[in-house]
């Protein structure tokens, strides 16, 4: 009772959120934001928030609120655009304050959007509706822990941003990824003809772009804690299946379609990450897939052309390197395993 007698009033935080509207024409960007009394009255030192519900506080501190917000919502298009801010509403229903603004410039390929409103409070979100043509083409949720988005157009020049941004990300991302890298290795190192490698590749590519599709659609999504192992335990698979195959009938094909499957979860995982535009999803799709084939190609080529080499030296050192790689692809594999099921941090 001595406790509560001597307490203080504390100020709840009802809403730590703003709202942004974007709707974008052929000639002008116009857009709504909403922001809390509690998170105005905060930074613009107010002591009562309350007051920013008349209409005569609000505007007194217009200047004040669009100068604060310029620095903390930045809309670009290639560089920086200039938002030129309207009038002001107070909604009492909703304890907020509706700012309105334009933008003029011409339709843009991209929208980089970044939306960190209130940094004191480390909660605050900003919820995100993107109009295109009166349509509502995509909705999403910055945060301090995220306050960059990327909104691509409906336009060529959009697609063709899609293009640019996502076969780079495939071809780095298969170029990174040491476990893909050591699969492909494994299926090439018996080598053969560029007919089976070619199978090889494409049953890899058909497998791994059935799963990404469907991991990026949603339909199936399995978590990343059952993928990573499985990705591992198909590389010890396949440096096993080099050892014991001896002549028996080349089945390598059949496996990199089949573990193809499973690496394609994990793409879909990294795809994720990185933002998949829902305006622009099979864009972005076929592009990223475009980009991993090309890694892919590059990572053949050169594996295929030396093992090739050797081989033409001597086909005792050729049997050798297959030999030795096929326990180096195991033992990745297995320390993969084990570091992924036990100590499964980063997963």
């Amino acid at each position: 009772m001595a406790l509560l007698a001597g307490a203080s009033a504390a100020s709840a935080h009802p809403a730590p959120f703003s709202y942004l509207d974007l709707r974008i024409g052929d000639e002008v960007i116009e857009g709504a934001l909403v922001v809390h009394i509690i998170d105005v009255a905060h930074d613009l030192n107010i002591a009562s928030p309350e007051k920013l519900l008349e209409r005569s506080t609000a505007y007194g501190n217009l200047d004040r609120l669009t100068a604060l917000v310029t620095q903390r919502l930045v809309l670009t298009a290639g560089q920086p655009l200039m938002i030129q801010w309207g009038d002001v509403d107070v909604l009492p229903e909703r304890q907020g304050i509706q700012l309105h603004f334009r933008i003029h410039t011409p339709r843009p390929a991209t929208l980089g959007i970044h939306a960190l409103m209130f940094p004191y409070d480390r909660l605050h979100q900003t919820f995100v509706n993107v109009y295109e043509d009166g349509a509502l083409r995509q909705q999403f949720v910055l945060s301090a822990d995220g306050p960059d988005r990327t909104y691509y157009t409906g336009t060529t020049q959009g697609a063709i941003a899609v293009i640019k941004t996502f076969v780079p990300a495939g071809i780095h991302h298969i170029l990174i990824g040491p476990d893909h890298i050591l699969f492909l290795i494994g299926l090439l190192l018996l080598g053969g003809g560029w007919k089976a490698l070619l199978k090889i590749v494409t049953a890899f590519t058909i497998g791994h772009s059935i799963t990404l599709s469907l991991a990026a659609l949603n339909i199936v999504t399995p978590p990343p804690t059952v993928i990573e192992p499985a990705i591992a335990l198909s590389i010890v698979f396949v440096g096993a299946d080099n050892l014991v195959r001896g002549g028996g009938r080349d089945v390598r094909a059949l496996i990199a379609l089949t573990f193809g499957l499973v690496h394609g979860f994990g793409f879909a995982n990294v795809l994720r990450e990185f933002g998949l535009p829902r305006e622009a999803l099979g864009w972005s799709l076929f592009s990223f897939n475009v980009g991993v084939e090309i890694g892919q190609l590059f990572i053949v080529l050169l594996v295929a052309s030396a093992l090739t080499l050797v081989r033409k030296r001597s086909e005792t050192i050729g049997v050798r390197v297959a030999f030795a790689g096929s326990l180096v692809v195991i033992a990745a594999g297995t320390y993969w395993f084990v570091q992924r099921v036990f100590f499964p941090a980063g997963i």
